[in-house]
């Protein structure tokens, strides 16, 4: 059960969910080469998530949820390591459910141009041998 004292965070996808779906790792991933997904990835700020939704697989509207995780959480390397060290971005993945508690029904995307350069960069990546998804 949410409570107002559960730390919420953000998750950004194509996936068409509800109160009290939970998010599991064991499923085709939105990302990269759409393997089963071996974690799954929130973040405790907006950006990321809007950039998730964003480079999703799929043909449904981009949409952000808030969720509650369930088990322990980990920073995220594919942001941590390789992008902003100290986790400044706040993002995580785990190997646990989340619950989705909610969803931000307003907010800001990236510019067309911004999503290109971004989609770019992702292709420039893959074309070098190193995936988006570090598993």
């Amino acid at each position: 059960m949410h409570t107002p004292f559960s730390q919420t965070y953000f998750h950004g996808t194509k996936a068409d969910l509800k109160m009290g779906d939970l998010i599991e790792t064991g499923i085709r991933s939105n990302y990269g080469q759409r393997n089963n997904a071996k974690y799954i990835y929130l973040a405790a700020t907006l950006d990321p998530a809007v950039w998730g939704a964003e480079l999703a697989v799929g043909d449904g509207p981009e949409r952000i949820y808030l969720v509650e995780a369930t088990g322990r959480l980990e920073d995220d390397p594919n942001l941590t390591d390789k992008k902003f060290p100290g986790n400044p971005t706040m993002s995580y993945r785990s190997k646990a459910p989340f619950k989705v508690v909610g969803e931000v029904t307003v907010w800001q995307g990236h510019t067309e141009d911004q999503i290109q350069a971004m989609k770019s960069a992702l292709l420039k990546l893959k074309e070098q041998g190193i995936e988006a998804i570090e598993d």
